[in-house]
């Protein structure tokens, strides 16, 4: 074994000796130098304290560090705010480069750490944080949006408390400029709740203010907001009917300190209504906030509130009626009176299924108006007002996120919510488009017309022929409707150079046209009647072209009639469609599977029952699923048929078509629960299809007039 002389102490005791034991001395200078260190690590850490700034009170935003929040001295020497710009657009003030690129579905918002201001003076002091303002930065800072780093902000908050400071104080105004990323308002968002008169020094600032005036709005940069309730109680929720239940009250005002000239007309529409069901309140005396009627006697704020179908909304000193968030939370229809009042969030929310809003002029008018809604409508909007306010309105912090959502639609406009999103209640939200699962590629491409026939040979023929003209045609499927009669012979069917395929059905079905027959190949299916003509190559050319909804070449609309208080089936021409009929419509063959699965109970039943509306159970299907109107393509709004053989057979030249028409939408409507359909002021035409271009210019010549 080798020796282990001459090696250090702690080597020979590695080596294979025997463990030498330190002396105490060792010990205690180790002990020594570790508690040196850790006094040295100590006062390092302390220095750096002291030297650098304590963390801000934004950082942590609780109301114990709040109150000992840095004080900012504003002095005569700082920047002086610069003038607001009263022509501010999305495009000129926004600095939309700091928002990141289409990678990006959320705007980043920075919050400034909160601070207090004063002046010069010795009680020059901005009010401090509010309740209020707090829970809007909270919320911000708990949000998605939230970033603590200023540089990647697409958004610059303030933790100036503009709410309860008016913005068009100097000391206000003198504490925005004094912030360090301020440069001009660029990109900054103020929150206020004064009226504001468009001379506010805010710079290139986006204001988000409630009772904005449309004199002073900046459309697409600032951002309405409600005025807040001035009550101090709450209402007992509890008590609020459904929407569905009748209400005491027709019309109810609760607003105290009216102008003169309103009152008198409020209390003449009282008077007129011999039902005693409109109900005006004033105050009862002098400085008190009691409410009493013309009679003298005392009402509850609250309970009169939920008690009233409709509550009118007159401007007082704010063009804003405060009491706008009270009617929507208990469910009373809002009519506001206000001519230029810019409703709150009026970029995203359809106030049309909220409530009224009445020009001055026409107050007088109210009890007419108001008579030409139908129950169901009030039962709908009474139930939407309440949504809105929940959804939108029920909290600071939600109204502060509900701006941030807007802008963001903006300038994010790939990521931005869909008009269904923002007014539906999520029950009635239609889910994503459900062709973008991965699928089975189809064997063909191009598009299967599929005919639904009976016994019209002439306009088949003339169909066939024309139809297999198209380049774009795969194969012309014939769907035999007729038990009672055999197709014809091969020999007598037109020569063409695409497949033509004969189905026969075992019954005499409209939904047949909409089985998924495994003769169909292609993804895309151009559904045409028999008696459908006049169509040209170019027309079924251009119309094979959008994949995600039905389009095609007639259009009708559903209406509402407010005299019966149903939907009802239309076929004017006006500028607004939300069907094409698929006598003649491109559609995905995805849909004759839904069609054939999973249409609600008994529509389908009473299609066939009745001989009709196969087309509009198609758009039904297609809207709520989807979300989306269908496509009208080219001009041409005659589609009647011109062949011999047509006369006593078209079903749409019986007297009673329309009747029955109305009578299968209003029993779609039970079957889906609800109106599915999407309206549209939208036609697709051609590139240069009304120029006075060349022929060879054009890649569509032969497209039908009106």
């Amino acid at each position: 074994m080798a020796s282990s002389r001459g090696l250090p102490t702690w080597q020979r005791s590695c080596a294979g000796g025997r463990r030498q034991r330190w002396p105490a001395r060792h010990y205690f200078a180790l002990a020594a130098l570790t508690l040196i260190a850790l006094a040295v690590l100590e006062l390092a850490l302390l220095v750096r304290g002291l030297l650098q700034p304590a963390a801000p009170a934004a950082l942590q935003l609780t109301a114990d560090t709040l109150s000992g929040a840095p004080l900012v001295r504003l002095t005569a020497s700082d920047p002086p705010p610069a003038a607001g710009q009263a022509n501010c657009s999305h495009f000129t003030c926004l600095n939309v480069y700091r928002c990141g690129g289409p990678h990006r579905r959320r705007v980043a918002v920075y919050v400034y750490p909160y601070a207090r201001y004063a002046g010069e003076t010795r009680h020059s002091e901005l009010a401090p944080l509010s309740r209020e303002y707090y829970d809007m930065l909270r919320a911000v800072r708990e949000s998605e949006f939230f970033t603590e780093d200023p540089e990647e902000a697409c958004l610059l908050l303030p933790a100036v408390d503009t709410l309860s400071n008016r913005i068009s104080e100097e000391l206000t105004v003198r504490a925005l400029a004094s912030l360090p990323h301020w440069n001009d308002g660029e990109n900054h968002l103020v929150f206020s709740v004064w009226p504001a008169s468009g001379q506010e020094r805010l710079g290139r600032a986006l204001l988000s203010g409630a009772g904005l005036s449309s004199l002073v709005h900046r459309h697409k940069y600032d951002v309405s907001l409600p005025t807040p309730s001035e009550r101090e109680d709450e209402p007992d929720d509890t008590r609020t009917p459904a929407p569905e239940r009748p209400r005491r009250y027709l019309l109810v005002s609760a607003q105290p300190d009216l102008h003169a000239e309103y009152r008198r007309s409020l209390r003449s529409l009282a008077a007129a209504d011999v039902s005693g069901r409109t109900l005006v309140l004033e105050r009862c005396a002098e400085g008190t906030d009691q409410l009493c009627d013309a009679e003298g006697r005392q009402h509850d704020y609250w309970e009169t509130m939920q008690s009233a179908e409709f509550c009118v909304l007159l401007r007082r000193a704010q063009l804003g009626p405060p009491e706008l968030l009270d009617a929507l939370r208990v469910g009373c229809v809002p009519v506001v009176v206000a001519d230029l009042y810019v409703l709150p969030f009026s970029e995203v929310i359809d106030w049309t299924r909220v409530g009224l809003h009445v020009y001055e002029q026409d107050l007088t008018e109210l009890a007419g108006i108001i008579k030409e809604i139908s129950p169901e409508r009030r039962s709908e909007m009474r139930a939407q007002a309440r949504w809105v306010y929940e959804q939108y309105f029920s909290t600071f912090g939600q109204m502060a996120l509900t701006t941030l959502q807007i802008v963001n639609d903006r300038i994010l406009a790939h990521a931005a919510r869909s008009y269904e999103q923002w007014n539906d209640p999520p029950h009635l939200v239609s889910p994503g488009y459900p062709l973008t699962v991965p699928y089975t590629s189809p064997r063909m491409q191009g598009f299967t017309a599929v005919i639904l026939t009976y016994d019209r040979l002439d306009s088949l023929y003339q169909i066939i022929e024309k139809v297999a003209l198209a380049p774009s045609l795969t194969k012309v499927l014939v769907v035999w409707n007729n038990q009672k009669k055999e197709p014809p012979p091969a020999s007598l069917w037109p020569t063409i150079t695409k497949p033509l395929k004969v189905v026969r059905t075992a019954a005499n079905r409209l939904s047949n046209r909409f089985y998924p027959y495994a003769e169909i190949e292609t993804e895309c299916v151009l559904a045409l009647d028999d008696d459908i003509t006049m169509l040209t190559v170019d027309e079924l050319e251009f119309g094979y072209q959008y994949p995600d909804r039905i389009v095609g070449f007639p259009s009708r609309n559903h209406v509402w009639n407010n005299v019966t208080g149903r939907w009802g089936y239309d076929s004017e021409w006006t500028s607004e469609l939300s069907m094409v009929l698929t006598g003649a419509a491109f559609y995905h063959k995805y849909w004759n599977y839904r069609y054939t699965s999973s249409l609600p109970a008994g529509v389908k039943d009473w299609v066939d029952d009745n001989m009709n509306c196969e087309d509009i159970a198609m758009n039904f299907l297609v809207a709520n699923i989807t979300g989306k109107a269908p496509i009208k393509v080219a001009a041409r709004k005659k589609f009647k048929c011109t062949s011999a053989d047509c006369s006593g057979g078209d079903l749409s030249a019986n007297q009673s078509h329309f009747i029955e028409r109305s009578v299968c939408i209003q029993q779609f409507v039970s079957a889906f629960g609800g109106m599915p359909l999407r309206s549209a002021q939208f036609r697709a035409d051609p590139v240069l299809y009304r120029d006075d271009f060349p022929a060879k210019l054009k890649r569509y010549n032969d497209v039908g007039s009106l």
